[in-house]
């Protein structure tokens, strides 16, 4: 890894960070807080959140078998990504490589912060080339993106190619962990000691089942949580939302009987939907949806709007012709979808 304060924009590194009145003093035993401006009335909502999470970043520390300071937690995975971009990226300077197809937002957050964009092919199993992702890198090239398993489809990347980025790039790699909780494979933010170049992104909204609070993760060394701390917004997540993740982390096994259910109709849906007649091919999966090639993509998704039944035409992305993602429901909504295709005729 080329040293971090090679890899940082000059601003940033330089930058000295807003100081909120929460981070100034940070002690609960006062009785009366007359220092952050706040309407003393209509307690407790009129109190700014802690700004760095620290009791929940506490609680998850040991669930996630990281510590507190290798912790950021955002507004989404989402807010996480666009700071890979602000921390280390040059506007119309730098560039970063990502595998395609992947999450779209990656694409989104370069061409926000004006930083090239350079897409690499996966290959028709939808895996990683590392040598081909790394012959796209340059001197200017200071991250790149890895989503595993990969969203749209669904696949882990596999592993010794994903090492081998790690091992051939000397700068930041990004691996987006969103459905790891649903794959067997280990997770990389577990190795993190090995890796000083590496983040791990993770989301409360997939296996959690939180996608309406809005709470993303990123692992990586004290460092980058550091860097990431210094320029995110002051108050990024608000109270109710550390609040309700504090008491879903008192439930731990409800997610996991949560993932283990939904593994359980994943291997029964992608069965039946294997069976259809205009079903071409069902791509194997370790997240919570799958990916399937069908016959005539636009009519199939045509027809089940008609019906209420809404899944994803990803049929105009890279490798992805004529495909269907289909989320995995509750059983009666999967039953409800299987009912409706069974009875299509193009």
């Amino acid at each position: 890894m080329r040293p971090l304060q090679e890899l940082v924009r000059p601003n940033v590194w330089n930058l000295q960070p807003y100081s909120s009145a929460r981070d100034e003093y940070k002690g609960m035993e006062a009785s009366v807080f007359l220092d952050a401006n706040e309407n003393p009335y209509n307690a407790p909502f009129n109190r700014y959140p802690d700004p760095l999470q620290e009791e929940l970043k506490r609680v998850l520390a040991p669930i996630k078998r990281v510590s507190p300071e290798q912790i950021f937690l955002g507004n989404g995975s989402d807010e996480a990504i666009d700071l890979v971009f602000r921390v280390f990226c040059r506007p119309g300077v730098d560039n970063v490589v990502a595998i395609a197809p992947t999450y779209g937002m990656y694409k989104v957050c370069a061409d926000v912060n004006d930083v090239d964009y350079r897409p690499v092919l996966l290959d028709d199993a939808f895996q990683l080339q590392a040598d081909r992702l790394l012959a796209a890198t340059d001197e200017r090239t200071k991250a790149v993106f890895l989503c595993s398993p990969n969203n749209p489809t669904g696949n882990s990347l596999r592993r010794d190619e994903i090492l081998r980025v790690l091992r051939g790039f000397d700068g930041i790699v990004v691996i987006d962990e969103a459905y790891a909780d649903f794959s067997c494979e280990q997770p990389f933010r577990e190795e993190l000691a090995s890796w000083p170049n590496l983040i791990v992104l993770n989301t409360f909204s997939k296996a959690w089942g939180c996608a309406a609070l809005r709470l993303g993760m990123a692992f990586a060394s004290e460092e980058i949580i550091a860097l990431f701390n210094k320029v995110k917004y002051p108050y990024n997540v608000n109270t109710l939302t550390q609040r309700q993740a504090l008491e879903l982390l008192k439930k731990p096994y409800t997610m996991d009987k949560w993932v283990a259910d939904l593994k359980t109709e994943r291997f029964n849906v992608m069965r039946s939907f294997a069976d259809l007649p205009f079903c071409e091919r069902v791509f194997p999966t370790d997240a919570n949806f799958f990916l399937a090639r069908v016959k005539g993509a636009d009519a199939v998704y045509d027809y089940l709007v008609r019906l209420g039944i809404i899944v994803r035409n990803r049929s105009r992305v890279e490798l992805c012709g004529d495909c269907l993602r289909i989320t995995i429901g509750t059983p009666q909504e999967n039953c409800k979808l299987l009912g409706a295709l069974r009875q299509f005729r193009n």
